[in-house]
């Protein structure tokens, strides 16, 4: 495993998010896909951690199987403590809304909700609606004028800003996106950046794991680790 810091101070504490040792195979027909071979994780308050892995390297695998959207056939990952893999999808469910903020490249957008009302659907679900504050997420990423857009109406890196902010609206303590800044020219890039960065704070125990092809975000990273066919790679 590699690690680079930036400028950054280094974070310390207990680990927010642990994983150990895991596997996930994919069967098509006798054709198997080894997704992650024995991965091991920590993630800890006050870090921005960067993925960095070609297609097809296991990056969205991992961060699904991090957030328990999708379970690892060995090995088991761990929030504040608690294991997430192999418990009953209530328990998952429970934990990710406690703890966790997930935008994964397929969207997490509700086609019928407008941009607002997907921003702050996790709030309202936890009985802590903030349109003030999802409104002043939404400007901060240069979305002030798509606030009543639908998700059909939005461009590739629109629906990525949209998806980052409903992931952030509700006060998580772990940020796991993956490509938050496809599809933006570079200011936007930097909008996107700065905040993920103002995200992550070791006072308030927040941490960042990022998927990205952006070599401006892994210049401003903690750590950046680098996976090559589901395996850590040292560079």
């Amino acid at each position: 495993m590699s690690a680079v810091a930036s400028g950054r101070v280094m974070a310390g504490g207990s680990a927010v998010l642990e994983a150990t040792d895991l596997y996930r195979f994919y069967h098509v027909g006798d054709e198997e896909t080894r997704a992650l071979r024995g991965v091991s994780l920590e993630v800890r308050p006050g870090q921005l951690t960067v993925l960095l892995g070609s297609s097809g390297s296991g990056k969205s695998t991992l961060l699904a199987c991090l957030a328990g959207l999708d379970d690892p056939d060995g090995g088991m990952v761990q929030v504040a403590g608690q294991p997430i893999s192999r418990q009953a999808e209530s328990r998952r469910a429970a934990l990710r809304a406690e703890f966790f903020g997930v935008m994964l490249q397929g969207g997490n957008l509700i086609a019928h909700l407008n941009v607002l009302d997907n921003v702050t659907l996790s709030g309202r679900l936890n009985g802590k609606p903030d349109e003030t504050g999802a409104t002043e997420l939404l400007t901060r990423l240069g979305l002030s004028e798509r606030l009543h857009a639908f998700p059909a109406q939005l461009s590739g890196g629109e629906t990525a800003r949209v998806s980052l902010a409903a992931a952030l609206s509700h006060g998580p303590k772990v940020l796991l996106a993956d490509e938050p800044t496809a599809e933006v020219d570079l200011q936007t890039e930097e909008q996107v950046i700065q905040v993920i960065e103002d995200f992550v704070d070791e006072r308030e125990g927040r941490a960042a794991l990022i998927a990205t092809h952006s070599p401006r975000l892994a210049a401003r990273a903690d750590r950046v680790l680098h996976l090559k066919d589901g395996r850590w790679q040292d560079v």
